[in-house]
């Protein structure tokens, strides 16, 4: 069963923690990380893009000039997509790039992120994160106290002051329990996560 140390603000170790083996102890599968990245950043895509082909261009109702006799080349639209401002030939439409990926597979993966971070010594338990006021010194300090680099905090449920105290600080990322994901963990050098947001995600993963 692997266990951490809990860490107060100051950086002082407070205690230590057993996690789960099921969700903190398993074998990072390295495959399944990747094609959660890929869905993540696939489903991030709008896919609204579009152009317009020949069908969908203003005007050329009617053929520019006749036939023959002009000395000129036939044409039989200026929406042709040789002319300037004709259409545009297999230009992008829109579509639907979002990409799906089995529940268990997705679970699995979040435990592979997350037994990583264990297994690298990424994982910052704090006991507890509670912040009076906004304030960035405060949380830069509070960082800075458990030795975090380009960290993503995590909390039990939405904080508003550690988002306000955190969102200004480069390479930072808060985010809540519920809202984890695997791009978030493997994009962080460190996950400093509060004691009550573990039992959370506990919760979470080790269902069926």
């Amino acid at each position: 069963m692997p266990k951490v140390t809990v860490y107060d603000t100051t950086g002082a170790p407070v205690g230590e923690m057993d996690l789960r083996d099921d969700v903190f102890g398993v074998e990072v599968n390295e495959a399944l990380l990747h094609q959660a990245v890929v869905r993540y950043l696939a489903n991030q895509r709008q896919g609204t893009v579009a152009t317009k082909n020949r069908a969908l261009v203003r005007g050329g109702g009617r053929k520019p000039w006749r036939q023959k006799g002009t000395g000129r080349a036939r044409h039989g639209s200026i929406r042709s997509p040789l002319w300037r401002k004709g259409g545009v030939v297999f230009g992008p439409q829109p579509r639907d790039f979002s990409l799906g990926l089995p529940r268990q597979a997705r679970r699995q993966a979040m435990k592979s992120a997350l037994s990583a971070k264990v297994r690298d010594g990424e994982m910052i338990v704090v006991s507890e994160l509670n912040l009076e006021k906004p304030k960035t010194k405060e949380m830069a300090g509070i960082l800075n106290n458990l030795k975090a680099k380009k960290p993503l905090i995590v909390t039990s449920d939405g904080d508003k002051n550690v988002y306000l105290s955190a969102r200004n600080i480069e390479g930072v990322g808060v985010t809540r329990a519920l809202d984890l994901n695997v791009y978030d963990l493997l994009t962080h050098d460190h996950l400093v996560i509060t004691r009550d947001a573990v039992t959370r995600v506990e919760e979470v993963l080790s269902r069926g």
